[in-house]
């Protein structure tokens, strides 16, 4: 399985962060001039094809930043903008393809990282064979650095040693990959990426082999039904508020800048904070259900395709919820990757009309919605999320559900995922577990033995 270690690094004197501030803004400006470069082709007048981005001299580059940032370090530098720029082409032509809905605005070409007036962004790239960890009660990082900076610090065979903050989740792995390290300035401190492969023994088995399907939405987050009859829903206000008033005070900032100004140090730093804070919320959300989907003996969970999700709804709020808050596709991705070591199957199926459907009667055209209220002509009402999820499970599964409890409704407090209070009393994780161990009828689903 692929995984990654994040990190936060600290050189061991000042020496040593005066090195390591150097090599990764060596690695900025190159990725700037290669992408110049390539830019000025992409762009030229005489309107050339795209591939003439590859005719630009990296090579005279690569020579030109080695003495600083050793050949590994230059030669992985002008790999990843030719990745970038590879990921461009690929997303215009499926832009253009109209057979492909994959891509609804026309993409940009990659970005400069900064320049040297106004400050580069300090993000660099280290090859698998060019850097080494240590773990340990004194954790370490050794990196290579060209000719130019290996006299400036005290590490040992002319590499850069920074010692490593806090323990990795992955500290046991077979491979490792390309080693991304960058300055975050929001809290002022150097970090790293390490991808690495670890060993397929260490996903874990289903306790049993029961089903889950999600409604991802705008105001609840993730609406969630289980074959075993549970329910789970995941308010999205908390989260939102603060997006959005986050979002406010960047364009209050914006408003009062020079006209030549485009951002400033202050709207860059909220702006690290409001991605940072969705992006935390969103992967804890991630985490606290798979956990709870494992304990049920959940083997496979359906998720919604996202043009679904993404269709553009008529409301301004719930438009700025689905388009510029909730990460849809960063969600899927962190569903899978978590789901795996868990051994759990992800399945994107269409959910259309499970929002508009009426479980009791089928009816579709005489439905509505008032917030999380869903009622229909023939006198149902329930939760709209949840009974799209509801609905969901039972097409994808071809059978009833039929549901236990009350559902568990979570909030979130910046840190976790809570249970509300009025959210029913729950089993320990090894109580349902041994109670799961016989098999009982739920509604027409018999839950299978946990293994």
């Amino acid at each position: 399985m692929k995984r990654t270690n994040t990190f936060a690094v600290r050189p061991l004197s000042e020496a040593g962060e005066h090195v390591l501030r150097d090599l990764l803004d060596a690695s900025a400006a190159l990725w700037n001039e290669v992408n110049y470069e390539r830019l000025m082709r992409y762009n030229d007048e005489d309107g050339l094809e795209d591939e003439s981005v590859w005719d630009a001299d990296t090579g005279s580059l690569e020579g030109q930043y080695k003495p600083v940032l050793g050949a590994s370090t230059a030669q992985q530098v002008i790999s990843k903008n030719s990745e970038a720029w590879t990921a461009f082409f690929e997303s215009k032509n499926a832009y253009y393809d109209e057979s492909n809905d994959s891509v609804t605005e026309h993409p940009n070409p990659p970005g400069f990282r900064g320049n040297k007036d106004d400050g580069r962004v300090l993000k660099g790239l280290i090859r698998k064979d060019a850097y080494s960890v240590e773990w340990g009660t004194r954790s370490r990082l050794e990196i290579v650095v060209g000719e130019d900076l290996r006299d400036r610090h005290n590490s040992p065979k002319s590499r850069l040693r920074l010692e490593i903050v806090g323990e990795p989740n992955w500290p046991d792995y077979e491979d490792q990959g390309r080693l991304e390290v960058w300055y975050d300035e929001t809290d002022g401190t150097f970090r790293a990426s390490q991808p690495v492969t670890i060993p397929d023994d260490t996903r874990a088995t289903p306790l049993a082999d029961d089903t889950a399907a999600l409604d991802v939405g705008a105001n609840n987050l993730v609406a969630c039904t289980t074959t075993t009859g549970d329910q789970y829903l995941y308010d999205g206000s908390s989260p939102f508020d603060q997006f959005r008033e986050t979002t406010e005070r960047i364009a209050d900032l914006q408003s009062k800048l020079d006209d030549q100004q485009q951002s400033s140090t202050q709207v860059d730093r909220l702006s690290k904070v409001k991605y940072g804070r969705r992006d935390h919320a969103q992967d804890a959300l991630v985490r606290d259900l798979v956990e709870r989907l494992y304990e049920e003996g959940v083997s496979t969970v359906y998720v919604g395709d996202l043009k679904d999700v993404l269709s553009t709804h008529w409301m301004p709020e719930v438009n700025a919820k689905t388009h510029n808050f909730w990460a849809f596709r960063r969600f899927i991705d962190r569903l899978e990757c978590v789901c795996e070591e868990y051994g759990i199957e992800v399945v994107e199926e269409s959910e259309s009309w499970t929002t508009q459907e009426c479980p009791e009667c089928g009816e579709r055209e005489e439905t509505a919605r008032n917030g999380d209220v869903f009622r229909c002509v023939c006198g149902f009402e329930g939760h709209a999320d949840l009974k799209a999820s509801q609905l969901f499970l039972e097409r994808e599964t071809g059978t009833d559900v039929g549901l236990m409890a009350q559902p568990v409704c979570l909030e979130w407090d910046d840190h976790k995922w809570s249970e509300t209070p009025d959210s029913p009393e729950r089993e320990s994780p090894k109580e349902e577990r041994t109670d799961r161990s016989t098999r009982r009828t739920v509604g027409n689903i018999a839950s299978v033995e946990s293994a």
